[in-house]
């Protein structure tokens, strides 16, 4: 069992470290950059207006059935036909209700057929997760991670050519650039939610459209707590930026969701690397619970692999801010060099403080999938609303004078208040005894990190080069590999050992 994990775990890992990355970083980055910060500003904004309301879309079923399926597999070729036609359902609903609440807060009728394909795209993006949940409740992490990387390998494809031919300019698009980025969205959702689509009617051999309303209900019911969950953790993960364009006067606004989202690209390339363990945790999770196996050892074992890049990535993210957003973002051709360094510099901060968050994610993804797993949705649920309550009201009060910087250090400090919670709480429900050696190995790992990036800004090279800082970048990273060999943080034949067992 732990061997399969650990290698379907290996393959996912690594088809999305091969596309996901490049598609954020290079692609998304380039249409950020070709379309201006102000377009993209408005994109971002109201991508994660669209996404608060996904409670609609969803509400909670994917988890439940990501959950359900892995402890009894046979419920597929029953409950697929009808869970079908209630995200159907749903889907309506959704678009709905996201077309009267966009009028609801004033946008006006560009932003409306804007916020309408954005909402079908999140249609088309939730109806993959769901698709996905029941592939890997199959255990089916190989299929899984292909379905995973379809629709980011076909925007990777898109994208090239939209970047080539100069059509997203705003000189070339009369200002709509940002459309055709949302249109390719919206072609490579469809062919990867057909393909999954297709998968799942090959596994349970027959399929037809029916609504079972009592069926329905029933659904509904045992998915409110999951759906109460993801409400709650897509506002505190997901209003910064909604609340920063509508806050903010207009033309400032926008520009400042702009630079929020220079900032949280990245830190959304490294989350999907922690969502995608998440999401084969917890089929996992919930069949050793089933059978009453211990979850200790795993949860030890993926606190260790996940935790220690991610303290890397954090404490690496803090000192090289500057340097790594400069590099992702050079000054464009349309813009101002005067106005672009501040903004650079806006953008270098607040990018420090999410990524940090990031190591907080990281505990969540672990500990809250176990939660999740062993069905402790009253607990999960108190922890989210108190994030999102502290969230919203520190957003409130610090946007006005701090603009997006307020916004995501209020960010950073609600994923390390949650991510102490669920951690806590799993350790009280789960008896988990506490580990002192472990606390204090990712102390002194925590410790060496930050020692070793001080240093390696130090260092000089006799080069030409602009981007010498790259070179002390790779050493930075090395070292902190080596040093997490030498704490033990990542232990080869503890893997095998692991493996064995």
């Amino acid at each position: 069992m732990h061997k399969k994990f650990l290698t379907n775990l290996g393959l996912i890992l690594f088809l999305n470290l091969l596309i996901k990355p490049f598609y954020v970083l290079g692609i998304e980055k380039a249409i950020q950059n070709q379309v201006g910060t102000a377009n993209y500003g408005i994109y971002f904004a109201i991508m994660n207006f669209s996404f608060l309301l996904t409670i609609i879309l969803d509400f909670g079923i994917t988890n439940f059935n990501n959950k359900n399926i892995a402890q009894n597999s046979h419920l597929l070729t029953k409950h697929f036909s009808s869970l079908f036609t209630l995200k159907l359902m749903l889907a309506v609903l959704y678009i709905i209700i996201v077309i009267v609440a966009g009028f609801s807060i004033g946008y006006d009728s560009r932003l409306m057929k804007l916020l309408l394909i954005q909402g079908f795209n999140m249609f088309l993006l939730f109806f993959i997760n769901y698709l996905r949940s029941n592939i890997a409740g199959l255990q089916l992490f190989k299929t899984d991670g292909i379905v995973s990387v379809l629709d980011r390998s076909i925007m990777i494809i898109i994208g090239v050519i939209l970047l080539r031919s100069g059509i997203l300019y705003p000189e070339n698009s009369n200002g709509n650039g940002i459309m055709y980025f949302v249109y390719a969205q919206t072609f490579a959702y469809s062919v990867a939610a057909i393909t999954a689509f297709l998968i799942i009617v090959k596994k349970t051999h027959s399929f037809r459209l029916k609504w079972n309303f009592p069926f329905s209900l029933m659904i509904l019911k045992k998915s409110l707590p999951f759906a109460i969950l993801t409400l709650l953790m897509s506002f505190y993960n997901r209003i910064d930026s909604v609340m920063i364009e509508r806050i903010l006067p207009k033309g400032v606004g926008d520009v400042q969701s702009g630079i929020y989202a220079q900032g949280f690209r990245i830190l959304d390339a490294t989350n999907m690397i922690a969502f995608l363990v998440a999401g084969v945790l917890l089929p996992v999770f919930s069949r050793m619970l089933k059978q009453r196996e211990s979850v200790e050892p795993i949860v030890k074992l993926i606190s260790r692999l996940l935790l220690t890049p991610a303290i890397v990535i954090g404490v690496g993210c803090l000192f090289y801010k500057d340097n790594l957003i400069g590099y992702l973002y050079p000054c464009g051709k349309n813009e101002d060099p005067l106005i672009y360094a501040v903004h650079i510099k806006e953008s270098a901060q607040i990018f420090s403080f999410l990524m940090l968050s990031f190591v907080a994610a990281s505990t969540t993804y672990i500990f809250g999938t176990l939660l999740t797993a062993n069905g402790n949705m009253k607990q999960l649920n108190f922890m989210a609303a108190t994030g999102m309550i502290l969230n919203i009201i520190f957003n409130y009060l610090l946007i006005g004078k701090y603009e997006a910087l307020g916004s995501a250090i209020i960010s950073m400090c609600t994923q390390f208040l949650t991510a102490i919670i669920q951690l806590t709480i799993a350790q009280r429900i789960f008896k988990f005894k506490v580990n002192y050696r472990l606390i204090g190995a990712f102390i002194i790992f925590t410790l060496g990190v930050a020692i070793i990036n001080y240093y390696s800004q130090t260092l000089h090279f006799n080069l030409l080069s602009k981007n010498n800082w790259l070179i002390n970048f790779s050493i930075m990273c090395s070292a902190c590999g080596i040093w997490a060999f030498v704490t033990g943080m990542i232990s080869i034949k503890a893997i095998f050992r692991f493996v064995k067992f």
